[in-house]
C-alpha cells in the first residue's frame, strides 16, 4: 500500500487494527524463543501497539518502525512516557527507556541497525501488506536480521476473494515460501478467531483464522 493510505488512515482515526489490550498469543508463544533480556526486539510497522510495553517489560530493548508520526505520539503520551527525539538517515527517532520508535520507511532501515536485533515480532505488518511488497519485506527485513534471529510471525487466513484487504489474506504455503529462503519457518498455531471478529463477519466472511509461526535465521 501506498504510504499516504495509512497515514491518512491515522489521521481520521480509522484504525480499528489497534487492539487495546496485548495480543495473547504473543505472551503465550514468545518465551519459547528464548530471547535474552537486554536483547532488541523490531516490531515492523508499529502503530502504537501495545505489545512494545509487554515486550519491553519482559526486559527487551524494543525497536519500532512506524510510518505515521501521529501513531508514535500517541504511543507515548497514551502510556504517559516522554521520549527525547533526535534525527537520523533512517528517519526520526523517539526514545523512552528501552523502547525506541523510528518514524520512518521500514526498508530505510541499516544493515547494521538489523544486525542488532536478535528477532522480530509482526502481528500486523505482513498481513498489512498488498502481494507484490511481501515478497521485499521478507527479503530485505528478515534477510538481513542475524545468524539464529528468532522471530515471531501472526497472520491471517480466509477467502482473499470474499474482502478486500488490509489486511490481507497470508496462506500458509505462501509465508513458507516467502521465509523459508533463509529461516527456518514453522507454524506452530492455528485457530478460528471468527466469533471474536464481528467486523469481519460483517463484511462476508464465513471464516477466519490467525495463524502463528515462530521463525529462526539460519547462518
Amino acid at each position: 500500500m501506498e504510504a499516504e493510505f495509512w497515514l491518512e488512515r491515522w489521521r481520521e482515526g480509522r484504525t480499528h487494527f489497534h487492539q487495546a489490550r496485548v495480543t495473547p498469543l504473543l505472551q503465550k508463544y514468545w518465551p519459547q524463543l528464548g530471547l535474552p533480556a537486554g536483547s532488541t526486539v523490531l516490531v515492523p510497522l508499529c502503530g502504537k501497539s501495545l505489545d512494545m510495553l509487554w515486550l519491553a517489560q519482559q526486559g527487551h530493548r524494543v525497536l519500532g518502525v512506524e510510518l505515521s508520526e501521529l501513531a508514535i505520539t500517541q504511543f507515548f503520551s497514551e502510556n504517559q512516557l516522554t521520549p527525547v527525539v533526535h534525527e537520523s538517515a533512517q528517519g526520526r527517532h523517539y526514545v523512552a527507556g528501552n523502547i525506541e520508535l523510528v518514524c520512518g520507511d521500514i526498508f530505510a532501515l541499516e544493515d547494521a541497525t538489523l544486525a542488532a536485533c536478535a528477532g522480530a515480532y509482526d502481528r500486523a505488518a505482513l498481513i498489512a501488506l498488498p502481494p507484490a511488497m511481501r515478497q521485499r519485506y521478507a527479503s530485505d527485513i528478515y534477510g538481513r536480521l542475524p545468524r539464529a534471529a528468532q522471530s515471531l510471525v501472526i497472520t491471517l487466513e480466509y477467502a482473499q476473494e470474499k474482502m478486500d484487504g488490509p489486511p490481507f489474506s497470508v496462506a500458509e504455503d505462501e509465508v513458507l515460501r516467502l521465509f523459508s529462503q533463509h529461516s527456518e519457518t514453522a507454524a506452530i498455531d492455528r485457530r478460528d478467531i471468527l466469533e471474536k471478529e464481528p467486523k469481519f463477519l460483517e463484511r462476508g466472511l464465513t471464516a477466519l483464522d490467525t495463524v502463528v509461526y515462530r521463525l529462526r535465521r539460519r547462518g
